[in-house]
């Protein structure tokens, strides 16, 4: 008000992440009455919960991956378009639609298995069944990787998350991303377990897929991290179940 800005409460939404009714118990204090509290919004292209929970939006980027397969549906079933054609076509046309943000996600292993499975659906698609002593059968996930020749897209996705890790990781320490990384919230934690942390999964993946132990040390170098994940890219494409 002393610079002579006001909120315009018809355009003004409140995103709090609490299991209290933040009005009841006085965590909102602002003049004036109509002021929605939303469940979730969408910001940049992602979707945000009231709950903090990822799996809203993995979920709605399957949803979108999935309405981009079947508006190609007629090309994948063409038989006259080659395999490497409709493997580009996914590759360039859905799958960046899926994964497009995972660089802030935490995926447990449900949220994985469903994400492999939605490619391996398409997989299928393209690389068709196989004739076995005169049965047809669908292909298993180790020969579809096989002809794949790229690893799950949960690996791809982990290490797009190393990568941005590693930016992160460099970048001046008065960025806010980095603020926002290494910063605390104050308060009680809610009882059972508590939830998984980005940073956790980064290290974790990074023993994992990497063989890196002090990943925050390698990650300062640009060039060894870099080459570090494309290793680990390499590697996995080979062991692809």
């Amino acid at each position: 008000k002393t610079t002579g800005f006001e909120v315009n409460v018809n355009k003004t939404k409140m995103l709090i992440q609490s299991r209290r009714n933040p009005r009841q118990t006085g965590e909102i204090s602002m003049e004036g009455d109509g002021i929605e509290i939303a469940e979730d919004f969408m910001y940049l292209g992602s979707k945000f919960h009231k709950d903090g929970e990822e799996n809203h939006e993995i979920t709605r980027r399957i949803k979108l991956a999935n309405d981009a397969y079947f508006s190609l549906l007629s090309v994948f079933r063409s038989k006259d378009i080659h395999r490497a054609i409709k493997t580009k076509i996914y590759k360039t046309m859905i799958r960046p639609v899926l994964y497009c943000g995972c660089e802030g996600w935490t995926l447990n292993k449900k949220e994985e298995s469903v994400i492999n499975f939605f490619e391996r659906k398409i997989l299928r698609r393209i690389y068709g069944p196989i004739k076995e002593n005169g049965i047809w059968r669908i292909k298993y996930n180790k020969e579809l990787y096989k002809l794949y020749r790229e690893p799950e897209i949960s690996v791809t996705i982990k290490l797009k998350r190393l990568q941005w890790a590693g930016h992160l990781q460099r970048i001046d320490k008065e960025r806010i991303p980095k603020k926002i990384l290494y910063s605390t919230t104050g308060g009680r934690r809610r009882a059972g377990k508590p939830r998984t942390r980005w940073i956790d999964e980064v290290e974790e993946d990074a023993k994992k897929l990497m063989g890196v132990r002090n990943w925050k040390r390698a990650a300062q170098d640009r060039e060894e991290w870099m080459g570090l994940v494309r290793e680990a890219k390499a590697r996995h494409r080979a062991l692809a179940p």
